[in-house]
């Protein structure tokens, strides 16, 4: 559905001319159902993608070899800007490759798909061959070329992070028994090639004892990017916490290049309440960056952002649904910033909603202050979900190899994500017992029937219908509904981004 405004959406414009003209190839199709003309079209199309494609490989090939001939460690430091210059721009043109590539490979078979269901022909046994043996159906050659850039750049733009006394700690993983509690988080100070933990102190409690968050620093041997990842700014949205334990087990801080900044849980009085807000209940996603001299929450906030998250270079802040409310695995950004639409497309989620920054969110205090930052939304409340957090932390190690962090890791994504231009939720104009119809990343129609409220005496009171198509970011679950209480975020796509949205979600 709607995967014309799709591909419009990730287009990457400096090649549109050379990507699959999915809307042509529509018109020969209705125009022509018998598939002759059909058929001549579609080959004239793919083979004009893969002359692109083979264009782009060889020349990036050949770029490669030039680089690493180029390259001598006792080049002079203009020299070594340069080089590096010339190397950013070959990894960006092999992900532009790669994209390119695998939206093409999309498009024909979803054109292929719909030609069989107009036509009643098994088109597909016929078409989809010359596309399989197509370059740029042959993924992998760019994607290995690609690997190949990275790994390029880690060895030749390594510059090793100066070791106290020139010594280096053998036990990369000791957890010293007594955690340090520090009011700043200084990453000078961390020893690098290992991982260290401390407390850091954001404001005190009626004893007068520091409210603290745990903080976990891989600091690699070699400088490179601060990438920052907080979990449980809302204090009952554990997904994050998996999360970020099984990266951080998975880190080689010896082979790193940079500094990873984790915060498993960035609302400690509502983690311990199990509860969404801060203690007293207001919601940290609404209070940021806080205030040095404002009420308790704010405090808080504020003491968070200057002493924990300014730090960071790059920022992923890891959510769940709220009480009563179940999400697909989605990203929040703001798709006209090509960093955070990178990292957003990088992330591999079922979906990514186009939203700039909210005004009183963490990720909109990051972006601020010019920290590329994203959303992830990591399925539901007060529980862990395995999968969900599978999924997202091969994406999260997705952004941490186009950093070049970490070594390229080959673990396919398992969703090709739905991109919304926008998206909005749909409210309940009454109270009574709440049924939601559509399941989470389902397609729905405009004029489709998606939930339902009874009353306590079982007559139907109300019916929501769709008021356009889109797709279910997320629904309500609790059958327990008043008036104003959310029923489905609703996901749209259109061929173009607005300057500003939100979402409704604060």
């Amino acid at each position: 559905m709607k995967f014309e405004q799709q591909l419009a959406l990730i287009t990457i414009a400096s090649w549109a001319p050379h990507y699959l003209n999915y809307k042509r190839l529509k018109e020969v199709l209705y125009a022509d159902p018998e598939l002759a003309s059909f058929a001549t079209e579609f080959d004239s199309e793919i083979a004009k993608v893969d002359h692109h494609y083979r264009v782009q490989e060889a020349s990036a090939q050949a770029k490669l070899g030039e680089l690493r001939a180029q390259w001598q460690s006792d080049m002079n430091q203009d020299s070594k800007e340069m080089w590096q210059a010339d190397l950013t721009g070959l990894l960006q043109q092999l992900e532009n490759l790669t994209d390119f590539a695998q939206a093409n490979l999309t498009g024909c078979r979803k054109i292929l798909k719909k030609a069989a269901k107009v036509s009643k022909q098994q088109i597909a046994c016929t078409l989809l061959p010359l596309v399989t043996n197509m370059q740029f159906a042959k993924s992998d050659s760019a994607e290995t070329l690609l690997r190949e850039a990275r790994a390029t750049w880690r060895k030749c733009t390594a510059v090793p992070v100066a070791l106290a006394n020139g010594v280096v700690n053998s036990v990369a993983r000791k957890i010293v028994a007594a955690i340090p509690t520090v009011t700043e988080l200084d990453l000078q100070s961390f020893p690098a090639g290992q991982v260290s933990r401390v407390w850091v102190a954001l404001a005190e409690d009626a004893l007068g004892l520091p409210i603290r968050v745990p903080v976990i620093v891989a600091k690699g041997m070699v400088k490179g990017p601060v990438v920052g990842i907080t979990a449980a700014l809302h204090g009952n949205e554990l997904n994050g916490i998996p999360l970020i334990h099984r990266l951080v087990d998975e880190l080689a801080p010896e082979t790193l290049h940079g500094t990873l900044v984790a915060v498993p849980v960035a609302n400690a009085p509502g983690f311990l309440l199990s509860q969404r807000g801060y203690s007293e209940g207001t919601d940290l996603n609404r209070v940021m960056p806080g205030k040095a001299n404002g009420s308790s929450p704010q405090v808080y906030a504020y003491n968070l952002v200057h002493r924990v998250t300014r730090h960071f270079e790059y920022h992923l802040d890891l959510h769940t649904a709220s009480h009563g409310r179940n999400n697909s695995l989605y990203v929040r950004a703001d798709l006209t910033n090509p960093c955070t639409a990178r990292m957003a497309r990088l992330q591999n989620p079922q979906i990514i909603v186009h939203n700039t920054s909210p005004g009183g969110s963490m990720r909109g205090a990051s972006m601020q202050r010019g920290i590329p930052a994203i959303t992830v939304e990591v399925g539901n409340p007060s529980q862990f979900q395995k999968h969900y957090v599978k999924n997202a932390l091969i994406g999260v190690t997705n952004i941490l190899s186009q950093l070049r962090m970490v070594p390229d890791k080959k673990d396919p994504p398992e969703y090709t994500p739905v991109v919304c231009s926008r998206s909005f939720w749909i409210f309940a104009k009454s109270g009574g017992i709440l049924t939601v119809h559509p399941d989470i990343a389902a397609w729905v129609r405009a004029g489709e029937l998606i939930a339902s409220v009874h009353s306590v005496f079982g007559d139907l009171e109300e019916e929501y219908f769709a008021p356009q198509d889109g797709i279910v970011v997320g629904k309500h679950i609790d059958p327990v509904c008043q008036t104003g209480n959310r029923i489905l975020h609703l996901g749209i796509v259109e061929d173009e981004l607005p300057a500003v949205v939100d979402d409704g979600h604060l």
